[in-house]
């Protein structure tokens, strides 16, 4: 398979792979500040990659196409199953022959009905809940590779986000694509496309970004203060907790989309009382604005020993300095990345920081 698309980096800077990652509208992503962090990183003395909080993969990725031995990890079911995809995978992709079977019913088998019974009149249409039955059934027992299945749930978590308001499914609001008035903007031809044309696209997308860059390369699902020791080089971008004390929830965001994942078992982690049938919630440390410190404290702790490399918003808890104060308790070095290039219309109040600790 041929490397395709711009180069990700600059070209002072390019490692061995170009392969390009998917497109996604994932809260959080650091697509857009992928090339600033390997140009702060790139000189660094490491091998070894240990992404604590993997999310989109797309950082993972970066490091993968830099020749590194990249260790991903997520928390969230879904993720994980990004990280299998794109990087503990090194060469299995879904043939043309395989995304038909996923895509066409099978007259003999009686799909199940679980997202049509309990998301009906929620984020999609009675059509798409149908199809999304049935595709993750064709997804979940009839794929034998763990990668192959990993790669199309990656398709289908896309394409459910793309055909979503403010691709969230925070609240219940599918009457923001079927309502019938006049429309400024173009969101509505993306969340009318079928759900079968987002799943290609994106498996192709998918397909494009696996790769064997010669390294033992794994994707792992644990607690971040469970995460393994020994890397050359550790990558910390936790969920966002803003100044006010209100946090990021991505599995409260993409609450669907770990259901979809854990699809037989979906039932009994729904919470019913709620109107858009979010899973039962979990208290995190890293949205607790009384404890957030103390948890980045363990964390840095327990990967004293290697190069940590932070990423985080300069009007966070905890700030930019707190941050600084606790990376100078474990390492002897500790400097801010310059900011990434802002972009002219951009009025945003915060800004992306980047600590790199030795």
């Amino acid at each position: 398979m041929q490397p395709q698309q711009l180069p990700l980096f600059s070209p002072e800077h390019v490692r061995q792979y170009n392969y390009p990652f998917p497109s996604t509208r994932y809260q959080g992503s650091k697509r857009k500040h992928v090339d600033w962090i390997w140009e702060s990183v790139c000189e660094l003395p490491f091998e070894s990659v240990l992404d604590v909080f993997g999310g989109t993969g797309v950082v993972s990725h970066m490091f993968k196409n830099a020749g590194k031995q990249v260790t991903y990890n997520d928390y969230l079911t879904f993720n994980w199953n990004i990280g299998l995809a794109l990087i503990e995978n090194a060469q299995e992709i879904l043939s043309e022959d395989e995304v038909e079977f996923i895509l066409t019913p099978n007259d003999v088998i009686e799909y199940p009905t679980f997202i049509q019974k309990n998301f009906n009149d929620i984020y999609f249409t009675d059509e798409e809940n149908a199809w999304l039955d049935f595709v993750v059934h064709n997804i979940d027992h009839h794929l034998q590779s763990n990668y192959k299945r990993a790669l199309a749930r990656f398709a289908l978590f896309q394409a459910c986000i793309i055909k979503r308001p403010y691709n969230l499914f925070h609240r219940a609001n599918l009457y923001m694509r079927t309502a019938k008035v006049e429309r400024s903007f173009g969101n509505k031809t993306t969340w009318d496309t079928h759900f079968e044309i987002h799943f290609r696209n994106f498996i192709q997308e998918a397909n494009q970004a696996v790769f064997d860059n010669g390294q033992l390369n794994q994707a792992l699902q644990c607690d971040a203060l469970q995460t393994p020791v020994g890397a050359d080089l550790v990558y910390i971008d936790p969920p966002y907790l803003n100044s006010k004390g209100t946090g990021v929830d991505y599995r409260d965001f993409y609450h669907f989309l770990e259901g979809l994942v854990c699809y037989d078992s979906w039932v009994g982690e729904i919470d019913y009382d709620s109107k858009h049938r979010r899973l039962i919630p979990q208290k995190s440390l890293w949205n607790d604005p009384a404890q957030i410190g103390e948890v980045f404290d363990k964390l840095i702790e327990r990967h004293q020993n290697s190069i940590l490399v932070v990423s985080y918003r300069d009007d966070g808890i905890p700030s930019r300095d707190e941050l600084m104060s606790i990376l100078l308790k474990y390492k002897a070095h500790v400097y801010e990345a310059a900011q990434p290039k802002k972009y002219v219309l951009s009025h945003k109040k915060s800004h992306e920081l980047l600590l790199v600790a030795q």
